[in-house]
C-alpha cells in the first residue's frame, strides 16, 4: 500500500452517529478532514438493498463501519453488499468495522440439528471481499478462529475500568465485581483485576431458553456496591433479576456495565423500574430515543477507541496497545484524567 494512501471510511445505515463520531476523532488525530465516503445505501420497493459509491476508491484502504444489530439481517446484507461494491471498485484492502457482531450467540451447536450461524457469517464476510475484521467484545472469543482473515477484537474492560475508577472514586473498598453467570467469569475477572476489586458470581439455572428458574449468589456481597459485568443485555430480564437477588443478599447498591445494549422489547422499562441504580452501555449499537431518555442508563462512547484502532491498523502499529490504561487515557481526552 502506498504511504500516501489515507484510510477511508464508509458507513451503512446501522449506526451513522457512531461512524460520524469516528470520522471526527480521526480528523483530530490526523490534523485533516476525514469524512465518510459519499455513497448511497438504500432499498428498492421490494426491500432489496442497493449500494452506489460516488467516490473513486481504487487502491484505497477502506473501512466499512456497520454493526450488525437489529434488524440484524438487513444490516448484515448492507455490510456484505458494501464490501462487494468496494471489492469490484478495486479497493486495495477492506476492513469491516463491526462494533456489534450479530449472530455471535450462535457460536456452537447447542442441540442436534442446529446451525453454527456465527461461522456462516464469517464465511459470508470473507466471500464478500472483506480482508480484515475489527470488532468489540465478541460474545465468544473462539469466533476469531472462524475466520481465515485477521480479526482484531477490542475489549471494553479497560474503558469500563477507567469509568469505574472515576465514578466510584473514594468508594473502591466497597466495590465488588459480579459475573451474571459462570460462563462470564473470565470477563468479570479481567475487570476485577484492573480495578483491584473482589469477584462474586450469580449462578443461574434455566428451565428453557429465556427463562431463569433460580439464582444463587456465590460469594459474600454484604455491604458491597456490586457491579454486574456482561457483554450483551437483550431483554434485561436476567439482569434485573440478578440485581434483586444481590440486594436480597445484602448488597447496598447494584450497577451494571454491559458492552452491547441490545435492549429489545420491555428492556428499558425493566431497567427503569429495577433496583439497579445505573446501567452503563456503549454506543456499539445506536441507542433509541427511549434508551437515551432513560435516567438510569448511561452511554460510554467507543469512537475514540475505534478511531485509534483504525489508525493503528492503517499504519501497521499495535492494536493491542489499546488495552493499556496509559494508551486509553489520552485518547479519551480528559474524561478519565482524574480517575
Amino acid at each position: 500500500m502506498s504511504a500516501m494512501t489515507e484510510p477511508k471510511l464508509i458507513a451503512g445505515n446501522s449506526n451513522k452517529p457512531l461512524a460520524q463520531a469516528i470520522a471526527r476523532r480521526m480528523s483530530m488525530h490526523r490534523g485533516m478532514s476525514v469524512g465518510l465516503v459519499d455513497a448511497r445505501v438504500e432499498r428498492f420497493n421490494d426491500q432489496e438493498i442497493f449500494v452506489e459509491v460516488y467516490e473513486n476508491v481504487r487502491g484505497e484502504d477502506m473501512y466499512i463501519i456497520q454493526p450488525t444489530s437489529n434488524p440484524a439481517n438487513d444490516n448484515l446484507m448492507e455490510l456484505l453488499i458494501m464490501a462487494d461494491a468496494l471489492k469490484r471498485s478495486s479497493a486495495d484492502r477492506i476492513t469491516a468495522v463491526i462494533p456489534y457482531f450479530g449472530y455471535a450467540r450462535q457460536d456452537r451447536r447447542s442441540k442436534a440439528r442446529t446451525p453454527i450461524s456465527a461461522k456462516l457469517v464469517a464465511n459470508l464476510l470473507t466471500e464478500a471481499g472483506v480482508d480484515r475484521v475489527l470488532t468489540l467484545d465478541l460474545h465468544a472469543a473462539q469466533i476469531q478462529g472462524f475466520f481465515d482473515i485477521p480479526v482484531d477484537n477490542l475489549y471494553t474492560a479497560p474503558v469500563f475500568a477507567l469509568d469505574i475508577l472515576h465514578n466510584f472514586r473514594g468508594q473502591m473498598d466497597d466495590v465488588m465485581v459480579i459475573s451474571p453467570d459462570v460462563g462470564g467469569v473470565a470477563r468479570a475477572r479481567e475487570l476485577a483485576k484492573r480495578i483491584g476489586a473482589p469477584l462474586a458470581i450469580v449462578d443461574k439455572r434455566r428451565e428453557k431458553a429465556g427463562e431463569v428458574s433460580g439464582m444463587t449468589v456465590i460469594g459474600d456481597v454484604t455491604g458491597k456496591k456490586c457491579i454486574i459485568v456482561d457483554d450483551i443485555c437483550d431483554t434485561a430480564g436476567t439482569l434485573c433479576k440478578a440485581a434483586e437477588v444481590l440486594i436480597e443478599a445484602g448488597a447496598t447498591e447494584v450497577h451494571a456495565y454491559i458492552t452491547h445494549g441490545v435492549l429489545s422489547g420491555p428492556a428499558v422499562e425493566r431497567v427503569s423500574n429495577s433496583v439497579m441504580k445505573t446501567l452503563v452501555i456503549t454506543d456499539s449499537i445506536q441507542p433509541t430515543d427511549e434508551v437515551k431518555n432513560c435516567t438510569n442508563i448511561r452511554i460510554v462512547p467507543t469512537a475514540p477507541m475505534f478511531a485509534q484502532a483504525i489508525l493503528n491498523t492503517w499504519s501497521g502499529t499495535s492494536v493491542s496497545s489499546l488495552f493499556e490504561t496509559d494508551t486509553l487515557v489520552p485518547i479519551y481526552e480528559g474524561m478519565y484524567s482524574q480517575y
